[in-house]
């Protein structure tokens, strides 16, 4: 992602239509042009009298965010949070998309959960049991087991040494022009845009360190 501040925001790697008919092409340009940009804003105002922290990463900004300064925790959270949360969510998407993981995805999804259809059905009660504003996160522990969990508003799995594989913004900013308030519909659609390819990769890669 983004290196150091001053942090970025990178272009979408698709077209904004390019997720239609399930997300739609107004919903990307506000979510990646306004939200993502606003966080991104934000980030490098808070960090531009802190130049000790001007080479963390990203990630490194939230995997040790209990080290930063106590004034700066709940803001680099928030804001930083933000920008990683948007950017590996429209990181995961395409259209048209593989419709189930490859190896050894799969063999993991199935020795938690069964199959890959019981899986979708927890991850969307995840994604509905989100009271207000976060997100639904697949993630792996360090000792290899995935995992669903959600957060709040724009906390990350950083934090909790997890490490991102799959995640589902469920802000109403996310689906509301299209859906409204049926957040279930979103999530219906989404399932056609995840990109397993990509998400298979991601189950694939060593546990990072920050």
């Amino acid at each position: 992602m983004n290196e150091h501040y001053p942090f970025v925001n990178p272009p979408l790697p698709y077209a904004y239509n390019t997720l239609e008919p399930f997300i739609d092409e107004k919903t990307m340009e506000l979510h990646h042009n306004r939200h993502l940009q606003t966080y991104v804003d934000n980030l490098n105002r808070i960090l531009k009298n802190y130049p000790e922290y001007h080479t963390l990463s990203l990630e490194g900004l939230l995997f040790y965010l209990d080290s930063l300064p106590e004034e700066l925790q709940t803001p680099v959270k928030n804001n930083a949070g933000g920008v990683y949360n948007h950017i590996f969510f429209f990181s995961n998407m395409k259209n048209p998309a593989t419709q189930t993981p490859a190896f050894p995805c799969n063999s993991y999804i199935n020795t938690v959960y069964g199959s890959f259809d019981a899986f979708l059905n927890a991850f969307r009660a995840a994604a509905l049991s989100v009271f207000g504003s976060g997100y639904a996160w697949l993630v792996m522990d360090v000792f290899g087991r995935l995992k669903i969990i959600t957060t709040a508003n724009q906390d990350t799995p950083l934090s909790l040494r997890l490490q991102p594989i799959l995640n589902l913004d469920v802000w109403e900013h996310a689906y509301y022009l299209k859906h409204y308030n049926k957040r279930d519909a979103y999530i219906t659609d989404w399932f056609h845009v995840i990109d397993w390819d990509k998400v298979s990769r991601n189950c694939s890669s060593p546990f990072p360190l920050y």
